[in-house]
């Protein structure tokens, strides 16, 4: 642990990003793995599945989570499943 406050105060915000930055990219994982197994089993619902999902990508690349070009080839990967 630092000794120094800014330091301390510093560790403090750091963590508390990592665990907002960490569930962010979470939830677009989780996004992503929904509609993919929605796809392999033919489900009702992927278009609402495949909305979610591309929003919790451009979430994540508008927070900074994610490069911009990764964020376009996921979406270009789950348009590409769902049709």
């Amino acid at each position: 642990m630092p000794n120094i406050e800014s330091a301390i105060k510093r560790v403090k915000t750091s963590e508390k990003a990592n665990e907002k930055n960490s569930s962010q990219m979470s939830a677009m994982r989780t996004a992503i793995k929904k509609l993919e197994a929605a796809v392999a089993e033919g489900a009702d619902n992927v278009d609402a599945l495949y909305k979610e999902a591309i929003k919790a990508v451009d979430m994540a690349e508008s927070k900074g989570l994610i490069h911009k070009n990764k964020a376009g080839r996921d979406k270009s990967r789950l348009s590409k499943l769902v049709k």
